[in-house]
């Protein structure tokens, strides 16, 4: 961290995608999970493999080691939880959340219950719960996991939840936009936090401050201060609009390029001296031909997002996530499939590009590995409730804390 030099790099032995990972408490091991379900413990300190596993079915979606660092649990696309001990032996599975789990976090604080000492579990998943378990903390040989209670609120998959330092309250993100604090001990809801945009996809509680950290798919992460009443930012950057987009300077069209995402093409619109009045009147055979930008995904998106600069996109249709956009089409993606370069594709679209023996990604230009194509059911169902919960209303009424929590 002084320097940001690399100190190792472990590679997966399946050579599948990593989909998550986590270091355990004492920093003796970082655990790995694998979109084929493979699950690696590699040793730090020794900087090499240790042992590999995999789930019963599905991808690993989400990990956590136990506050000991003895017991690590991983959770899957199938809805299934896993707890491993340090050798990779699987202690219990079972199945937590329907259509698949998100993410799981152990309390750092143990509790009891009818005298035996217990951690808590939170996990999450595409079924809108938070799921709440008891993990025993005594030897390997006495493990075990008990559900205890689930939170609701959500009304639409939760993708993240964390525990506050001393375990006494939960926060969760979900794709209904929103962030719900919860007591752990009563269930009761505290806050319901509406600020995003965009679905909320991490959570965070600072160790030794009052603070909450929420990040989410419009491109901000927001701090909120807990003892604050009103739950007020404290900090959430915005890129305002300084004049008509006509009148825009090229580093203001430059600005707008990096809030908007586009970055990694600021090089050609400097380069061709791109103003405001320039970007209206841009096209995709221009953006191509003229500025030598060859991924048709980000052409198509830069042309709608001028269209949405002009006025002239349907209010509706502007609001629709741009992950739920085909890069090739840019329009919304209803049979999602992800190609080798990483990026989603209507199924359709990128078989069509394939079949017209373009080998290349048509984000980044570059060869594709392979031609192989899967389905990210993950994203069809964010589709499919987006669609269904698009008349979603925001509640005014948000509970207040009106004493503290024990």
């Amino acid at each position: 961290m002084h320097d940001g030099q690399i100190l190792m790099v472990f590679k997966q032995p399946s050579d599948s995608p990593v989909r998550v990972c986590t270091v355990s408490p004492d920093s003796t091991y970082l655990s790995t999970g694998a979109a084929d379900g493979s699950v690696v413990l590699w040793s730090i300190p020794q900087t090499k493999f240790h042992r590999s596993a995999v789930v019963k079915d599905g991808s690993v979606v989400a990990c956590a080691f136990s506050p000991r660092g003895n017991i690590l649990v991983t959770g899957s696309s199938s809805g299934d939880l896993t707890a491993w001990d340090e050798n990779l032996k699987c202690l219990y599975n079972g199945k937590a959340h329907d259509l698949g789990v998100t993410c799981c976090h152990f309390s750092p604080q143990p509790t009891t219950e009818c005298g035996l000492g217990y951690f808590q579990l939170a996990s999450c998943g595409q079924d809108c719960e938070i799921k709440v378990w008891l993990v025993s903390f005594g030897s390997i040989r006495d493990f075990g996991i008990r559900y205890q209670f689930t939170l609701n609120g959500h009304s639409a998959p939760v993708l993240s939840c964390a525990f506050s330092s001393d375990g006494q309250i939960l926060a969760s993100g979900s794709v209904d936009k929103s962030v719900i604090i919860h007591t752990v001990k009563t269930g009761c809801i505290l806050h319901i936090l509406t600020h995003h945009t965009r679905y909320v996809t991490s959570c965070a509680l600072a160790p030794n401050h009052p603070l909450l950290a929420s990040g989410s798919m419009d491109k901000t992460v927001t701090v909120w201060k807990l003892e604050n009443a009103n739950d007020l930012p404290v900090y959430s950057p915005k890129i305002e609009t300084p004049c008509p987009v006509e009148f825009w300077s090229e580093q203001e069209v430059a600005d707008w390029l990096s809030e908007e995402g586009l970055k990694e093409v600021e090089q050609n619109f400097k380069a061709n001296n791109v103003n405001g009045k320039k970007l209206l009147h841009l096209t995709k055979e221009s953006l191509q031909n003229d500025l030598k930008i060859e991924s048709v995904g980000l052409c198509s998106k830069i042309v709608r997002k001028t269209e949405e600069l002009k006025g002239n996109v349907n209010p509706d249709s502007s609001s629709i996530p741009d992950e739920f956009l085909c890069p090739i089409t840019w329009e919304i993606m209803r049979d999602p499939f992800i190609a080798s370069d990483g990026y989603s594709y209507e199924r359709k679209a990128i078989e069509d590009w394939i079949s017209r023996k373009k080998r290349t990604s048509p984000m980044t230009n570059l060869p594709l590995e392979n031609l192989l194509l899967t389905p990210n059911r993950t994203l069809k169902m964010a589709v499919n409730r987006w669609l269904e919960d698009k008349k979603y209303v925001k509640p005014n009424h948000l509970p207040q804390v009106t004493t503290p929590v024990d």
